[in-house]
């Protein structure tokens, strides 16, 4: 079957090892159900894996991808929820110590089929087309957890999303907007800051900048580079909220500022099958979609991964597998 694969992995030239190509069809663990993927999508986590992080080398080659959404054996039009939990863990998936995501023990969603447990398919809703459906269960699913799960903060409230443009902001300014927060975003880029501002926005702000007065929560993906700016943000008693550390994950604690302001610093990772579940409705209920970056065939899937590389990325990546 057709596959986008990691054959091999290099920190300093990722996309060395992405193959385009057929590999066999894995063999499939007893209660894995067979997806024919129609849409899958593009995240960080799959520039982790080229580079040699979060996959380990004996699994090679192994298919990427965490996204998609598509049809079943039965015919279903189904969601691909990507944490595979361990066998008779109950509970919070997220939790699982021994929790895996899709390309990292078993095969990814970039490729013809995937094979997933029966309990990690949710339904598709009618009204959300299967591009729009492939981009939820990984960052669309962090950003709602992060914000109705694990922030204190409820509408009304303010909340800044730092680093506007990847497919966790994105999801979090429309969700947010969408549920009645007043949103703020930053980004170096005057375009992405325009474009959060179309997501729903009500405010941008160069990265670093001052703000106009504190914040609730900070929603912070970035790490390293705007943790710093993310603790001066918020008001004594706030909370930031990270899921990632795409800049690097050894920033300052800054712990002064934490105690004597007593701030609060939330943890969030993924997101559970029924979190997924109830994002697919909240979209369907509310009108709100994915900001759809590119979309691109399987077959150049390279094209793909080479925008996210190169920061060119506004909202989702998308990859159609149709014949």
């Amino acid at each position: 079957m057709r596959a986008v694969y990691a054959a091999s992995q290099s920190a300093r030239s990722p996309l060395s090892g992405l193959t385009v190509g057929d590999l066999p069809a894995p063999d499939a663990p007893q209660g894995f159900r067979r997806v024919r993927v129609v849409a899958s999508a593009l995240n960080h986590h799959d520039l982790w894996s080229l580079r040699g992080v979060g996959l380990a080398q004996e699994k090679l080659p192994m298919i990427l991808g965490c996204d998609a959404a598509g049809i079943d054996d039965d015919g279903n039009e189904v969601i691909v929820h990507s944490v595979i939990s361990s066998d008779g863990w109950q509970g919070d998936e997220t939790l699982d110590p021994r929790r895996t995501l899709l390309s990292e023990l078993h095969p990814g969603t970039m490729a013809d089929y995937v094979w997933v447990p029966a309990r990690n398919l949710v339904p598709k809703p009618a009204g959300l087309s299967f591009e729009d459906a492939a981009c939820l269960p990984t960052s669309w699913l962090t950003a709602y957890r992060m914000l109705f799960t694990t922030s204190t903060a409820a509408p009304g409230s303010t909340v800044l999303v730092q680093g506007a443009g990847g497919g966790v902001a994105t999801a979090l300014i429309a969700l947010a907007s969408a549920a009645g927060f007043r949103v703020w975003a930053t980004s170096r880029s005057e375009k992405k800051r325009r474009l959060a501002r179309e997501l729903g926005a009500a405010e941008t702000f160069d990265a670093g900048s001052r703000l106009p007065e504190r914040v609730d929560v900070v929603f912070d993906s970035v790490g390293e580079a705007t943790w710093s700016h993310s603790l001066k943000a918020l008001k004594p008693g706030g909370a930031v909220v990270t899921c990632g550390a795409t800049s690097g994950a050894a920033p300052a604690a800054d712990l002064n500022r934490v105690f004597f302001l007593q701030l609060r610093v939330l943890g969030s990772t993924m997101g559970t099958r029924d979190e997924l579940d109830r994002l697919a409705r909240f979209l369907e209920v509310t009108g709100v979609r994915p900001r759809i970056d590119s979309v691109h065939r399987l077959e150049d899937a390279h094209d793909g991964f080479e925008r996210m590389l190169n920061g060119d990325v506004f909202g989702k990546v998308l990859f159609q597998h149709g014949d």
